[in-house]
């Protein structure tokens, strides 16, 4: 658990007592009216730690706290649905958030008895980043181009494979929609430790990986590996370089990874907006969006209409995926 106080200088017992308080706020948060929110620390709940989440998380806890005037307490669970759980049994004060990946939405769709509806029990507040893929091969494989990529795994049905993280993550759906819309049949490597899947792509274990720029931009600048295309609809300044899919030519394809801001359900509107404006304004900053960019994701700051319409829409386009490749959770 992570601790952003008010002020810099708050002493060893005021730290404890935050801790403290982020604990009770916890086991037995207290109602608060929304006039009068924040009344107590806040805490943001995030799925693992040291990944986009987390990193993401502690940057508007640093960024929020002077601004609402509260501590930030950032609560790291395991990967999984105990996060999402957790908030939807929230009270609907203000004072407990979750910051998702879409793993939020979509695990309803790979796995059973899910212990919340995505879009029944959560309040949404804002998008805050979304990431690309890049689609690499080794360097050692005669493709220069997504076309080529996909006319090698048509004449080799099954011989390429390309690796993955966790079922429902954005490199596996990436990969699994490139299957789908390239008519190809190129079989999954699953991987628990991802970054794995990067030292067997340099080797020549595995042909194809789709995974984040922060990582493959340095193995392809050396030369080791060679990238063809992103996954996000538009250029991206994390990878400027290359060309969309679509513009490589799968028209329509797109599949990044997104994290989002949510509330339980019924969170007052006065919160929500107070909270979405916040967040907003910190995410346009110029320093801000300069410390997501070097970790490997672009700044968003939508509405919360936005982020509903992301979710039914991932919803909608990733469950015909998931259905029609018949995808389950590892």
């Amino acid at each position: 658990m992570h601790v952003y106080p008010m002020a810099a200088s708050a002493g060893s017992m005021a730290a404890t007592a935050v801790v403290a308080l982020g604990f009770a706020a916890a086991v037995a948060p207290l109602a608060a009216s929304a006039q009068s929110w924040p009344s107590k620390p806040i805490r943001i709940v995030v799925p693992g730690t040291g990944g986009g989440g987390d990193f993401a998380a502690r940057l508007i806890g640093q960024g929020l706290s002077p601004v609402l005037g509260q501590p930030i307490v950032i609560e790291n669970r395991p990967v999984g649905t105990i996060p999402g759980e957790l908030v939807s049994r929230a009270a609907p004060d203000g004072h407990t958030l979750l910051l998702s990946a879409s793993t939020l939405w979509l695990a309803p769709l790979l796995q059973a008895n899910v212990p919340y509806d995505p879009q029944r029990d959560f309040t949404p507040v804002s998008l805050v980043t979304m990431s690309p893929n890049i689609l690499v091969v080794p360097n050692v494989l005669p493709v220069k181009t997504v076309k080529e990529l996909i006319s090698l795994a048509r004449r080799r049905p099954g011989e390429l494979n390309y690796g993955s993280g966790a079922a429902g993550s954005s490199n596996h759906l990436s990969a699994e929609l490139f299957n789908a819309m390239a008519k190809v049949d190129i079989p999954r490597i699953n991987y628990k430790n991802p970054s794995q899947a990067v030292t067997d792509l340099i080797s020549g274990q595995i042909q194809v990986l789709f995974y984040n720029a922060s990582t493959v931009i340095p193995h392809v600048q050396s030369g080791k590996l060679r990238g063809l295309a992103v996954t996000s609809a538009k250029p991206t300044a994390l990878a400027p370089q290359f060309q969309t899919m679509a513009q490589a030519g799968l028209p329509g394809y797109e599949a990044v990874a997104t994290f989002g801001l949510f509330g339980p359900a019924g969170l007052p509107a006065p919160v929500v907006s107070t909270l979405n404006a916040e967040v907003v304004r910190f995410l346009q900053r110029p320093e801000v969006r300069e410390k997501f960019i070097a970790a490997g994701s672009e700044t968003v700051g939508s509405t919360p209409e936005e982020l509903a319409a992301l979710l039914r829409n991932d919803v909608a386009r990733f469950g015909r995926l998931i259905k029609d490749a018949n995808l389950r959770a590892d």
